[in-house]
């Protein structure tokens, strides 16, 4: 997959996710769904959440075998600190720290995933 073609269809997953969660986040404030549907609505910016997701496969799966160790490297660092990350945060909160929503931790491994990119390209440079 060439760069310009990742780029475009990155950047329209991007754009649905966020519209998507928007007007599920609005929807749901407005209290009008009941039951079931309130979970329907919750979970429908993963459906172009799930595009994001195989647009960026897509762009590993095209690059060449240096690339994939790089990204081999940075995922490991992303994985690796993410579970050490939160098992201590974890523990910290059996005594007393406030606790955290689910939704800190993709953010977290996100930035580990870039940390651990930019160590890993810096080697074979």
């Amino acid at each position: 997959m060439n760069r310009r073609r990742f780029i475009v269809e990155f950047s329209a997953s991007m754009v649905a996710y966020m519209v998507v969660l928007i007007g599920s986040v609005w929807v749901l404030n407005l209290g009008a769904i009941e039951g079931g549907w309130k979970t329907v609505v919750a979970l429908m910016p993963m459906l172009p959440g799930a595009a994001v997701a195989l647009s960026v496969m897509r762009q590993v799966r095209s690059s060449d075998e240096l690339q994939h160790r790089i990204q081999l490297e940075a995922l490991s660092l992303a994985f690796a600190g993410t579970a050490l990350v939160t098992f201590s945060y974890g523990f910290l909160e059996n005594v007393g720290y406030p606790k955290l929503s689910m939704f800190f931790v993709w953010p977290l491994m996100a930035v580990l995933w870039m940390v651990g990119g930019l160590i890993s390209a810096r080697r074979f440079r």
